[in-house]
């Protein structure tokens, strides 16, 4: 066996780590270097998932320089931030519905307040028509999400499935943002319609 081959090389006590990490790594894609590039770095917004592979010393020199927010406008950067906050998943905003600031149908189906008690059979907010004496039926008891899905799509809580699309179809053209010039406050609420929808959806309301 020739002293110099791979094969002798293999059964030393003491192998070349270098040329073992050149084996077992693929080449530094740092322009002219011929080291290992055992070191992975990310190659940037939008190729998330993908790699650089470059030797330790190249590494630190693209981690140096490296800016994952690079091209991107303050606004953009702004509203990534804050979605960070979230891990980037759908929230909700834990306020009275802002109905005033964001639909210019504000508070006509708003839901009636309801009463601090539980009054099954509506002895003192029962509804009678024509003096009949027909009591109104209790209300639906929900989940606050629940309810606050319904709200954002300003539904009762007995509203059907056809109401709930057909309201949903509504708002949605209403503040889609070519039917508002791309105003910033139509696109938060077309977000959190959207949300609501999906939740009730998911919730087997639609």
């Amino acid at each position: 066996m020739e002293s110099f081959s791979k094969l002798f090389d293999k059964i030393r006590v003491k192998p070349d780590k270098e040329q073992a990490a050149r084996e077992s790594h693929p080449r530094c894609e740092w322009a002219g270097c011929e080291n290992a590039g055992a070191y992975r770095a990310p190659k940037g917004r939008g190729r998330e998932g993908q790699f650089h592979h470059f030797c330790l010393e190249h590494v630190q020199l693209y981690n140096k320089s490296y800016n994952y927010f690079s091209g991107m406008g303050d606004d953009a950067v702004a509203a990534y931030q804050k979605d960070a906050l979230t891990g980037h998943r759908p929230t909700w905003n834990v306020s009275v519905n802002k109905w005033g600031q964001t639909d210019p149908n504000a508070g006509r189906s708003k839901r009636p307040e309801e009463p601090a008690y539980n009054d099954p059979f509506g002895v003192f907010h029962g509804s009678r028509a024509g003096g009949a004496g027909r009591v109104e039926e209790p209300k639906r008891r929900v989940s606050p999400m629940t309810q606050r899905a319904f709200d954002t799509l300003h539904l009762d809580v007995g509203a059907s499935k056809d109401d709930i699309k057909a309201q949903y179809k509504t708002m949605v053209k209403r503040h889609h943002p070519d039917a508002n010039g791309g105003d910033r406050s139509s696109e938060e609420r077309l977000r959190e319609i959207i949300q609501a929808y999906n939740y009730l959806k998911t919730a087997g309301f639609v």
